[in-house]
């Protein structure tokens, strides 16, 4: 009989550790672009060492990101519109949107550039000469936040590029990535956030053709997903991934990454505390 209680004694403390150690870790769910450039394969790393929480990543287009926090089947979300940000915050499925950092986008096409857009000062222009000359542009087409900046573009280029889908205007439906392949093959343009483009090896005939205008610019926001419409929520775990990006040493982190000497994100978020806790 003592024999038996002892095994159950050990059973119930080897399956406490289990427990333990399946809630050491958060599900975020983010951008393909923080993801594609290898940004958080950097950064996580970090974090865990200082709090002992992994982070497990779910990378899709921000539309899918949020609606993965609106569904409760992530902690915390990372995503660049900030329109859709604050839709989410308004409607009670996040809490406590912080900016944490910037790059931004620039449009990509083949080197021999049909639409003659690389000497242009506005990116609306460029999208209209695209337009007018209907040479192939490849749009991710996945409700992403890149996806939702290129249709503001196409608006201020008066154009409604999605009434010739299938024609010049392809839509991926993919991630940034697929996205840019899909444009390489078929020597197209395409829009793209720097860092995924420096971080893309497959060019070819793809080059930087646009560049550093205003609207172009990117946002990133970090989100709490709101505990009180999900019970399950890891809330204090991804308060703590929260506080670490916008803490003076994430954003050191964050402005440490770069790609052939080139930095990807710069960090900008208001330092609203001054340390991160550790369990």
């Amino acid at each position: 009989m003592n024999r038996i209680l002892t095994i159950f004694f050990l059973l119930l403390i080897t399956m406490n550790v289990v427990l333990a150690e399946d809630e050491s870790f958060i599900t975020l769910s983010s951008t393909t672009s923080t993801d594609n450039s290898g940004l958080l394969e950097y950064l996580i790393p970090k974090f865990k060492n200082k709090t002992g929480i992994d982070v497990r990543v779910i990378a899709v287009g921000t539309g899918r990101a949020l609606l993965l926090g609106e569904r409760g089947d992530a902690d915390i979300v990372l995503v660049h519109h900030q329109i859709s940000e604050e839709e989410f915050v308004e409607s009670g499925f996040g809490i406590d949107r912080r900016d944490v950092m910037y790059n931004d986008y620039v449009i990509v096409g083949p080197k021999n550039d049909p639409a003659d857009i690389n000497e242009l000062k506005h990116a609306a222009d460029a999208f209209k000469l695209i337009s007018q000359h209907q040479v192939p542009f490849v749009s991710r087409g996945d409700n992403s936040g890149t996806h939702k900046k290129e249709i503001e573009l196409w608006s201020l280029a008066n154009v409604d590029a999605v009434k010739h889908s299938g024609d010049w205007y392809r839509e991926a439906g993919a991630g940034m990535g697929a996205t840019l392949n899909i444009a390489n093959g078929m020597s197209a343009y395409t829009m793209t956030d720097r860092g995924t483009w420096l971080s893309f090896k497959n060019r070819d005939d793809l080059t930087l053709l646009f560049e550093n205008d205003p609207p172009l610019f990117n946002q990133y926001g970090v989100i709490l997903v709101n505990p009180d419409r999900h019970g399950h929520i890891k809330y204090l775990h991804a308060k703590q991934f929260s506080d670490w990006l916008i803490s003076n040493e994430g954003q050191q982190a964050i402005a440490d990454y770069t790609l052939e000497d080139q930095q990807l994100f710069f960090p900008n978020a208001r330092h609203e505390i001054a340390t991160v806790e550790t369990d």
